[in-house]
């Protein structure tokens, strides 16, 4: 019988070549760190034109420079009420925002701001039939049209599969990014955890629920990678100074995150995680059904294969429970947020919506 034989000069090369780096990496990371770092976000130009209670809406123009891609239809954006929407605008070069004004979008998007007491009473429905509603009407006034483009995000897409099902006339087409919609899933911890979490407790004993206890909800559902993993990491690339501005960046953004309203979350936990009424269509906000078969506007749907938040199990259904027959699945590559930062999907992201988007213009 024949023994392997072990490769002593590559294991030797290997710790070698490790050890030369982590000297490299002791002796100069210190030094980045002395420097003065540019870790701003959210640096793209824009305009509040309105603001409502704790809302802002902003508005971005197209550079000069931007590549006119025959787009003219404005797009709002509406982020999740779970983290802030600086995330489409991180950094520079990696930057959503960017992406969609270069194209010659012009480009609105919806900042929740941070809750106070009062805003623990707030339901779906003032979401929704509120302030999104609102700022569509605005929209299609200070343009002149009769429908604008919407793209909602996570929780936010979910707004937006709501409100396109009860004013269907004023969407021309609906994007839906890292979207959950399916909640009889077990493809991700997060959906397990909420079946059994009594959100009556949580808003009863904290009115709006902190944003810190849903922060560390987040890092136990991938400790090793989230906590371990990442500021290792860190550590093994400190001596990158464009390495420690976007990670600093990131970081800014996971604990700047706003608390959520109390009855918005007792609502969307009992209704949506743990009754899975939204594709059931039997699903009441502001007193009215919704049902999904009125979206009969165009709608495409993007949802990242390695998501562990929203899985590829709760978006992919989507398309089977509306009415249009214009419906498209966009998986790509990518987790939650790489599917907004990733140098890939870059690439792949912005310039797919908006060839899509000009396909029906």
């Amino acid at each position: 019988m024949e023994t392997a034989a072990i490769p002593i000069d590559q294991f030797l090369r290997k710790l070698s070549e490790d050890s030369q780096r982590a000297l490299e990496v002791s002796q100069k990371g210190p030094q980045v760190m002395l420097e003065e770092l540019d870790t701003a976000i959210s640096t793209t130009p824009y305009e509040v034109v309105y603001t409502e209670d704790r809302i802002k809406l902003k508005h971005y123009l197209p550079p000069k420079t931007a590549v006119d891609q025959g787009v003219n239809t404005p797009l709002l954006i509406v982020y999740a009420l779970i983290n802030r929407e600086t995330m489409l605008d991180l950094q520079p070069n990696r930057s959503v925002v960017k992406s969609f004004l270069n194209s010659g979008v012009e480009l609105y998007l919806l900042d929740w701001g941070s809750p106070t007491r009062k805003d623990r009473y707030l339901t779906i429905d003032d979401h929704v039939n509120g302030y999104i509603n609102t700022v569509v009407d605005l929209i299609r006034e200070w343009h002149g049209v009769e429908q604008i483009n919407f793209m909602g995000v996570c929780m936010g897409g979910t707004f937006g599969l709501i409100y396109a099902a009860q004013h269907p006339e004023k969407i021309k087409n609906l994007i839906t990014t890292v979207t959950p919609s399916n909640f009889d899933t077990e493809e991700g911890l997060l959906h397990i955890w909420l079946k059994h979490v009594d959100p009556d407790i949580i808003v009863d004993t904290y009115g709006n629920v902190p944003a810190y206890l849903m922060n560390y909800a987040f890092l136990l559902l991938n400790p090793a990678r989230l906590m371990f993993d990442k500021y290792l990491g860190f550590m093994e690339n400190f001596d990158s100074k464009e390495f420690v501005e976007n990670f600093l960046r990131m970081e800014r953004w996971i604990f700047d995150s706003p608390d959520v309203p109390g009855e918005t979350f007792r609502q969307f936990i009992r209704d949506c995680y743990q009754k899975d009424l939204l594709l059931q269509n039997k699903m009441v906000v502001g007193g009215k059904p919704v049902n999904l078969t009125n979206i009969r506007m165009p709608l495409l749907n993007i949802y990242a294969k390695f998501d562990h938040l929203v899985p590829p199990g709760a978006c992919n259904t989507l398309i089977h429970h509306v009415g249009t027959s214009d419906a498209q699945d966009l998986c790509l590559e990518t987790g939650h947020i790489g599917i907004y930062v990733s140098s890939k999907t870059q690439k792949e992201f912005v310039p797919g919506i908006v060839s899509w988007l000009y396909q029906r213009e």
